[in-house]
């Protein structure tokens, strides 16, 4: 039997067995182009040092099968990077034009425009699924990603800053959560597709797409999901009639665990460190990279929390929100592992934080 003919019979059993050929599909993928379970990065703002030559598109990757932060050889501009390999996807289903795969995209600062909306929730992100699977790709990227006709492309105005992101696999039957958590995001969403084959059980994410929500909506809600992998996730959703600091007030708490926060640290514009509660919630001020190299927070427009070093519970959240008074106005949320390499990868980031007055 020749490996042609084999590979074929095995693509023809997998129609049959499963509706949809294996290579088609949906995850989150690798560099190589390889479905991974999760995957996360650290864009890299752009260095003021001209002998360092960094032009803000590099970046650090870390997914379901590494153990620790690797420098990527690729830049977030090339349909190289991990995020050109999996919106690869994106574009190719955009392409078939066919009825079996749905996606949606999202951002409160939306590719091409001058402003920002602040009628939206404070979220970016892509969601790309079809019966079988799919993945939820949240990240603080501005203007990102061009609409599924343009292709794929970084825009200049997200180098300047760091920037963080994580992606997801889930199954199918994880999308029913998803779409409740939406909706009290309230995503600013610019571009979609949603056939009619989802419309039973996604009830939610077609409102939004088409701007018809009308129920009322919750201040919070906490969601469980699992991975197609079987990794645990938890994720945290605020609407705009939520008033509190999502870290202090609620993730915290309900983690049971001292936070290092680190967010946009806009200069009179953050809120400080937080030991009033039983769990304390701490700005993080510096991200050291390899040997000396360090950024400051007021280079990072990144969104993310980890446990503090002696905390029972080590928890990493990767999101949409900042620790800033105009924050709590304004809708988001948190996806959040106790998944430990992606702990410790975080964890190890932090050169330093500002303790409670």
């Amino acid at each position: 039997m020749s490996a042609r003919f084999l590979r074929a019979t095995l693509a023809l059993l997998a129609l049959n067995c499963f509706g949809t050929p294996v290579a088609t599909a949906i995850s989150c993928r690798n560099e190589e182009g390889e479905a991974v379970d999760w995957f996360t990065f650290y864009k890299l703002p752009k260095r003021q040092d001209k002998e360092k030559r960094d032009i803000g598109l590099e970046y650090l990757y870390l997914d379901s099968t590494t153990r620790r932060w690797k420098r990527s050889k690729q830049l977030m501009n090339s349909t190289q990077s991990v995020l050109g390999k999996t919106l690869e996807q994106l574009y190719e289903a955009y392409a078939s034009k066919g009825n079996n795969t749905a996606y949606v995209i999202y951002n409160d600062g939306v590719p091409g425009a001058v402003n920002y909306s602040r009628k939206y929730g404070h979220t970016k992100g892509l969601l790309l699924w079809n019966r079988v699977q799919g993945f939820w790709l949240i990240h603080s990227i501005p203007r990102f990603p061009p609409t599924p006709e343009e292709g794929y492309g970084y825009p200049p105005t997200g180098t300047r800053n760091g920037q963080t992101g994580i992606c997801v696999t889930f199954k199918y039957n994880q999308y029913e959560a998803i779409d409740s958590q939406l909706l009290i995001c309230n995503p600013n969403i610019y571009s979609c597709f949603i056939p009619t084959t989802f419309n039973r059980e996604l009830i939610y994410i077609r409102q939004l797409c088409t701007g018809s929500t009308s129920r009322e909506i919750p201040g919070q809600h906490l969601t469980t999901l699992q991975s197609a992998q079987g990794q645990k996730f938890l994720h945290f959703a605020k609407s705009d009639s939520y008033l509190e600091d999502i870290f202090a007030a609620w993730m915290a708490q309900r983690l049971k665990t001292h936070l290092l926060t680190e967010t946009w640290q806009r200069k009179r514009q953050e809120l400080p460190s937080n030991c009033s509660l039983p769990y304390h919630v701490y700005n993080v001020k510096a991200i050291k990279l390899s040997g000396r190299s360090y950024f400051s927070s007021y280079q990072d427009h990144a969104k993310w929390c980890v446990s503090r070093k002696g905390t029972k519970n080590h928890w990493t959240c990767i999101g949409d929100l900042n620790r800033s008074p105009h924050q709590a106005f304004r809708s988001g949320g948190f996806i959040c592992t106790q998944n430990q390499h992606i702990y410790q990868a975080f964890q190890g980031l932090v050169l330093y934080y500002e303790n409670c007055d």
